[in-house]
């Protein structure tokens, strides 16, 4: 049984139900003061207690998808450094394979013309050598005859560090709402393409080059639009392409839309940090450069290079996220440019947390809607 799956935690559950039972049924028998009734007191308050904070992580991962698979809440996954090469034209042999679709949940309607249909890949970044999952979002109308010659913008959305990427199909609900957005007139049909930042898991890469190892910026720079372009109906045009995370995530996107701009045209950073961290997940990821650390600064960023011609938004909490000031600090020294733009999104409380995200993502939604084209 998977980590997060609900046999799991109700097996649990049952698991630390029975121990309580066994306690209270036990504890008479093991009253007395010899070396074996206090081995098996403290034994059962000790198995008694690890059941309950089991269930209680089981029940949180689930919540919140921090860990996808025991392998991956071990750090033992198998799936980091594959390399694929493929031969351009072959049938099934492209940068991005389909393994399997799925129905939008929680819109009316059926099939794919009527609620859009949601896609899980696995993209090959040709560049980098790269392989990661991803999911893809194809708006109801991509399927509809009307719009067969027409090309699609798209926004890439990525979790925060160590999250998975299905989180943001049944936690955070973006296919859902990019769809209930679209049908509302509120927002253009978009495509969606969701995945972890890191491209090379269990490592939490930063979306950096790292000398010598995983080349995570240039996947998402290069190989990543590349890939969706060959695969799916999507705007080649610098202003076509957008991008959201939470975050690791977030701080990302701001990234990559300051790096990039003319791959992306505007960058979302919900709850995001702005300057890479360096930590046990992270190991080096500088190898002593210290320009490639320096341009992982966003501070440093904006006072030592020209301003980039990209659109950003951060958002924030004034009670319950601790970026707060940092990010009324960006949004000033953004504002001193002379040509990068910048929106905010800040509520009076909020944590670093699923519920925050769910309540920011529509608008942010919107915002990027409203500055990507479809050509």
């Amino acid at each position: 049984m998977g980590l997060t799956s609900d046999k799991t935690l109700a097996l649990t559950i049952l698991f630390a139900v029975l121990l309580f039972v066994g306690t209270v049924w036990l504890w008479p028998r093991l009253a007395r003061r010899n070396w074996r009734a206090v081995s098996g007191r403290v034994g059962l308050l000790l198995a008694t207690q690890v059941a309950l904070f089991a269930c209680l992580g089981i029940a949180v991962n689930q919540a919140f998808g921090f860990y996808a698979s025991w392998a991956d809440l071990l750090g033992r996954e198998t799936d980091q450094g594959v390399v694929v090469d493929h031969v351009a034209g072959g049938a099934g042999r492209g940068p991005v394979r389909v393994v399997s679709t799925s129905q939008v949940h929680g819109v009316s309607g059926s099939g794919p013309r009527a609620t859009g249909q949601v896609q899980k890949v696995d993209i090959v970044g040709r560049t980098t050598h790269m392989a990661t999952p991803a999911y893809v979002y194809l708006p109801p109308e991509y399927f509809q005859p009307q719009y067969r010659t027409r090309t699609f913008p798209v926004t890439v959305v990525l979790t925060g560090y160590p999250g998975t990427a299905r989180s943001l199909v049944d936690k955070l609900h973006y296919p859902r709402t990019a769809q209930k957005l679209a049908r509302d007139g509120r927002m253009q049909p978009m495509i969606l393409v969701m995945l972890r930042p890191t491209v090379a898991p269990p490592r939490d890469t930063e979306c950096v080059d790292v000398p010598r190892g995983p080349q995570a910026e240039t996947f998402f720079a290069k190989d990543l639009p590349d890939a969706v372009h060959a695969h799916y109906r999507v705007g080649r045009g610098p202003g076509s392409w957008g991008i959201i995370g939470d975050s690791t995530g977030g701080y990302c996107a701001l990234k990559l839309a300051m790096h990039h701009p003319g791959v992306y045209a505007a960058g979302a950073g919900l709850s995001a940090y702005y300057k890479a961290p360096v930590d046990p997940t992270t190991g080096d990821l500088f190898q002593g450069d210290g320009t490639l650390r320096d341009r992982a600064n966003l501070w440093w960023l904006l006072g030592h290079e020209p301003a980039p011609n990209t659109s950003l938004l951060v958002t924030s909490s004034k009670i319950g996220e601790t970026n707060y000031k940092d990010t009324l600090k960006f949004i000033a020294r953004v504002q001193a440019t002379n040509l990068t733009r910048i929106s905010s999104i800040i509520l009076d409380s909020g944590g670093h947390n699923f519920n925050t995200w769910r309540r920011e993502i529509p608008a942010t939604l919107q915002w990027i809607s409203g500055r990507l084209s479809d050509r």
